[in-house]
Formats: structure tokens, C-alpha cells, sequence
């Protein structure tokens, strides 16, 4: 809870450093001069000494992969363990703002500083605009200080990385807390297997959601493309089409291949037990595993991160159960 005495501000790009151009609103490099001159107007404001570093190329979040979320991590860890950073403010666009903060939170589980990931509705420079209460708000807090992990700030909230979501898209309060039921306690350490300092790579991942009407032939080419993981988003509390034998057959098939099959609720307050209902207990018998009560942001970022790490089937599986970092307990 120390205050941050060195911050790296690390900017992807997104709405808070966009500019207009004959197409609509774009990206723009050279954010670090307005940022500058934004404090210098207000020096009243308590901020953290900080360094700038602009990712390239920088994106609308739109265009955010997985190989962007590797680069993001690179530089945070190249900013606390080169440059002595000791907490690190990630400016990023709000369409995918929810995913890269639950991404990071597995790829730096450990990292001992916290990371707050934070954007604007509207460009900064925009009268009455969010952009520069976002930003400086999240410095605020970094300058009292916030406990080692990775957030989400937005319109004066700060909230777990692995619980939050974007609820509106033309409100400045875009986003908030998931309210799924969690379950559990959080480990107490986490295991060095999962450690920041293990390299990761890109993995080929996919959702599904189960909807009436969805055949065998649908979900067979899926899970037949090549994924190495695929997340289903089931009914309620973990049900979906368990009369459709061949489509059981499909999953049972994928699984035995090495796929890994996790489930969370379509519900935006839901979570899954499998053995409340038969269709759930026969759609896990097929291989699936429960993401209870995580959200899509959080259950794609660990199995990204879990994958990631060349983990066998097994493994991930018995990762995925357990709580790291919010994801399960809350």
C-alpha cells in the first residue's frame, strides 16, 4: 500500500489519445506532451513522478490481440524490474478495455507493484469529457497507494481487473463490478508454475455460445478448427442441449483430443454448477470444466494464461478451478 514514488504510464492507444482525422476519430502518437501540459496547468493536482513509454503501433483496442497483451506485459515488467517502476498506469480503449485488464492479471500474477488499466469515453482535450478525470484520478490513487495486482478505473472507481465489464457504451460510467456469485477463498501465494516471469505465447482460443437451434455439425467444425481451447457460455447454471447426443459426442471428442472445454453462465449474474440439473451433469461429463461464476473477460484471460504456458490439459483444468486473483472469490 506504499504510494508510488516512480509510475510508468504506458499508453496503447484508445479514445483518450484519439484525434480526428477524414475517416473519424483515429489514434495518435505523441500523447505524452498533452499529458505534460495537462499537469502543468494543474499543479495542484498529487500525482506520482512518472515516465512515458507509447507502445507501437498503438491501436484502437478493437484491434487488441493476444500478441498486444505479450507486448503490454514485456513492458511492464521491463518498466518495474529495469527502471525500479513501482506501480504502472496502462492508458488503453474502453471496447476491450475489460479483456486486456483479465488478460494481465494472469500474465503478472506475482508481480509485486500494482498495474492500473484505465481509458475515456471521450477524448482528452474534450470539454466536460472523462479522459483527464479517468487519467488523473487513477494517479491519485496510485500516489496514495493501492496493493500489488491489476484494476480497472473508470469514473472514479476502481475495480478488480478480473471482475469487471463494460456495461454501456456511450456513459462515462461504462463500467462495473460483475456481480456473479463467487465462491471460495483466494490462494494465499501464488505457485511459481504461474509465476509473471514464465514466458507465454499465443493461443488459439474460442467462445461459444449454446443457443437453441445450435447442431452437432456447428459445434464439431469448432472444435475441429484447430482451438486449443473453447469457452461455452451454457444456459442458466450450466445447462444446454445434453438430448443432442452427437453434439455430446463432439465435445467428448474435442476433449479427448487435448481441448480444453470450460463453461461459464449466459447469465449476467449467473454461475454454473453442473449437478443441479441432468443437462448440466451430462454436459460435464463430456470433459467440461466450470468457470462458476467468472466472467467471459476473465475466463478467456486464464485460459489464455494457463495455455499460454504449454500446461497439459490436466493441468490447466485443475488451475482453472482454483482461485489466483478475484476471478472465483471476489
Amino acid at each position: 500500500m506504499s504510494p508510488s514514488r516512480k509510475l510508468l504510464v504506458l499508453y496503447t492507444g484508445g479514445t483518450i489519445g484519439m484525434q480526428m482525422t477524414d475517416a473519424g476519430l483515429a489514434p495518435a502518437s505523441g500523447f505524452e506532451v498533452r499529458l505534460r501540459a495537462e499537469q502543468a496547468a494543474n499543479p495542484e493536482r498529487l500525482v506520482p513522478d512518472w515516465i512515458f513509454r507509447e507502445l507501437s503501433p498503438i491501436l484502437d483496442s478493437a484491434n487488441m490481440t493476444q500478441t498486444n497483451w505479450l507486448q503490454m506485459r514485456d513492458a511492464i515488467v521491463e518498466g518495474v524490474e529495469r527502471h525500479g517502476c513501482d506501480a504502472v498506469l496502462l492508458l488503453h480503449g474502453t471496447d476491450t478495455l475489460a479483456y486486456s485488464a483479465a488478460s494481465l492479471s494472469f500474465l503478472l500474477l506475482g508481480l509485486p507493484v500494482p498495474v492500473v488499466l484505465t481509458g475515456s469515453m471521450q477524448p482528452a482535450g474534450v470539454e466536460g469529457g472523462d479522459a483527464w478525470p479517468n487519467l488523473f484520478g487513477a494517479l491519485e490513487r496510485l500516489h496514495t497507494g493501492i496493493e500489488p495486482g491489476v484494476y480497472l478505473y473508470f469514473n472514479g472507481h476502481l475495480l478488480p481487473g478480473t471482475r469487471a465489464g463494460k456495461q454501456k457504451s456511450d456513459a462515462f460510467d461504462a463500467f462495473t463490478e460483475s456481480r456473479r456469485p463467487t465462491r471460495g477463498t483466494r490462494a494465499n501465494s501464488v505457485p511459481d508454475a504461474l509465476n509473471y516471469r514464465h514466458p507465454r505465447r499465443p493461443v488459439v482460443l474460442a467462445v461459444q455460445p449454446l443457443f437453441p437451434g445450435l447442431g452437432a455439425p456447428q459445434m464439431r467444425a469448432l472444435l475441429e478448427s484447430g482451438v486449443q481451447g473453447v469457452l461455452l457460455e451454457c444456459y442458466g447454471s450450466g445447462t444446454g442441449p445434453s438430448a443432442d447426443a452427437e453434439l455430446l459426442k463432439a465435445l467428448k471428442d474435442a476433449h479427448a483430443r487435448g481441448v480444453v472445454l470450460a463453461a461459464i453462465s449466459q447469465c449476467p449474474e449467473g454461475s454454473v454448477e453442473f449437478d443441479i440439473y441432468a443437462a448440466g451433469s451430462l454436459l460435464a461429463s463430456t470433459g467440461l470444466v466450470s468457470c462458476a461464476g467468472m466472467t467471459r473477460e476473465a475466463a478467456l484471460g486464464k485460459l489464455f494464461g494457463l495455455i499460454g504456458l504449454g500446461l497439459s490439459q490436466a493441468e490447466v483444468e485443475s488451475w482453472l478451478v482454483q482461485d489466483l486473483c478475484r476471478e472465483l472469490a471476489g
